[in-house]
């Protein structure tokens, strides 16, 4: 049994990048609940989400080592909690850091620091053990210095230096308990779900939500994150299919109820 996932990738610098990822397939205890091991083929679950850095100029208060005070991050890309899909975050930092490799366990996966130097972060993504048990390996340059197209500009205390990427992994053939799990939640896109596909009880993924607050909406720097309107777009079309097919579901079930039909049919 494989897990796979792609990754789609976009930035201002570089093209739209799709990497497909493979990883073993997970062992099975005859315990588990059959949702655990059972895929649902054909369906595909988008999780995007966004790898940036937002950094101040400490101005009067910088010393020679410490310039600027910045926060790296892992996001959803309408800023909603990712914990229903992503477990861990590690950040490498640069090896002159004290404890150069960092872990957040739980959304909002975040880190501050102060430092001096532009430096690349890698970033080590895990996944919750029946979304894919490969870890999603991905990188974001730290920038300090504000520039514009004509160079570099003055440094300020008031407005930082914000980068950013796009990203976009896709999950094909999901595990039922995850699919089920995520169904409505608004991280997540999920495209071409079966027609009769057991959805979970209204309200459920709304108070997994509501239980983790994970999400980066009213973030001490959610001001300054950028709008991708790619995702927002794509957010509002999935959230109207999800809906029609809830609603679908909801008259079969009554249709059912009515009939007498046996639930099979």
């Amino acid at each position: 049994m494989e897990s796979d996932m792609e990754v789609m990738s976009e930035t201002d610098a570089s093209p739209p990048q799709k990497l497909r990822m493979f990883g073993m397939g997970r062992t099975i205890d005859d315990r588990e609940d059959e949702s655990v091991r059972r895929r649902i083929r054909d369906v595909e679950v988008y999780l995007p989400i966004v790898c940036g850095s937002v950094a101040f100029f400490l101005g009067k208060r910088a010393t020679e080592y410490r310039t600027h005070k910045w926060t790296v991050y892992v996001r959803g890309a309408t800023n909603e909690d990712l914990g229903v899909v992503i477990k861990r975050v590690i950040f490498h930092l640069h090896p002159s850091f004290k404890n150069p490799t960092r872990v957040v366990d739980s959304p909002p996966f975040a880190l501050t620091e102060c430092g001096w130097g532009e430096f690349k972060i890698d970033i080590t993504v895990f996944l919750h053990t029946d979304v894919c048990e490969k870890k999603l390996d991905l990188s974001h340059v730290l920038k300090l210095n504000p520039e514009n197209e004509y160079g570099s500009v003055p440094k300020s205390i008031k407005i930082p230096v914000v980068a950013e990427s796009y990203n976009e992994i896709v999950f094909p053939d999901p595990f039922e308990s995850f699919l089920t799990r995520v169904y409505n939640h608004p991280a997540v896109h999920i495209s071409n779900l079966p027609d009769g596909f057991n959805l979970r009880p209204t309200g459920v993924a709304d108070t997994y939500h509501q239980l983790r607050n994970g999400d980066t909406k009213d973030h001490p720097l959610s001001q300054w994150f950028w709008t991708f309107s790619e995702a927002d777009e794509l957010f509002q079309l999935t959230a109207a299919r999800q809906k029609v097919q809830a609603d679908i579901a909801k008259l079969k079930r009554q249709l059912i109820m009515v009939d007498g039909q046996p639930e099979g049919l």
